[in-house]
């Protein structure tokens, strides 16, 4: 999509978004589809319910219908980023500071001796770059131009239980051998 229908379609999407308590997230053209996702408020307690995402693509879609701000045929998807949403632009990496990612560099980005792939705690981010605490406790920089692709990582799973973990009853897991033999001499009895 060039950059004029781009800018296009986000000057008649940001009101929509706005109006219904919405943030433009991204706008991406993939072949013959225009994806728009749209998100809460950052510190927002809950995502987009299906409700309002089905409004929003109500009033965008009879919006871009009149407007008409894109050539040729598509099909418009509007969606949410969903629990492990993409990370493009700068304001993606500043918006998800805290929360733990996937990044994979492309080739020029990756200096000597450096892994391609940075999996961490994103702990901050500016205009050109995004700094992840890996595990080891080492903290990599890397230009946000330098990335072929980047994702916010949903840990899934159950929660842990409160109180921790349980115990093992002894009769369900010796200790030692000899406590072994002595259930199985048990059991034959």
């Amino acid at each position: 999509m060039a950059a004029t229908e781009l800018e296009r379609v986000r000057a008649l999407v940001e009101p929509i978004a706005s109006d219904l308590d919405l943030e433009l997230y991204d706008i991406v053209r993939m072949s013959a589809v225009v994806q728009i996702t749209l998100d809460t408020p950052p510190g927002s307690e809950s995502g987009i319910s299906l409700d309002t995402l089905s409004l929003a693509t109500r009033l965008i879609s009879r919006e871009i219908d009149h407007e008409d701000p894109i050539a040729g045929q598509f099909t418009l998807e509007v969606t949410s980023p969903g629990l492990e949403r993409r990370l493009r632009t700068s304001r993606h990496f500043q918006r998800e500071i805290g929360k733990d990612i996937t990044v994979r560099l492309a080739g020029h980005a990756v200096g000597e001796g450096e892994d391609r792939r940075i999996d961490g705690k994103l702990i901050g981010a500016d205009e050109t770059t995004a700094t992840v605490l890996l595990d080891s406790g080492e903290e990599r920089t890397f230009p946000i131009d330098g990335i072929d692709k980047a994702r916010t990582v949903f840990e899934w799973g159950p929660a842990p239980k409160p109180g921790g973990t349980k115990k093992k009853s002894a009769a369900a897991a010796p200790k030692s051998a000899d406590a072994a033999a002595t259930k199985k001499e048990k059991q034959e009895s």
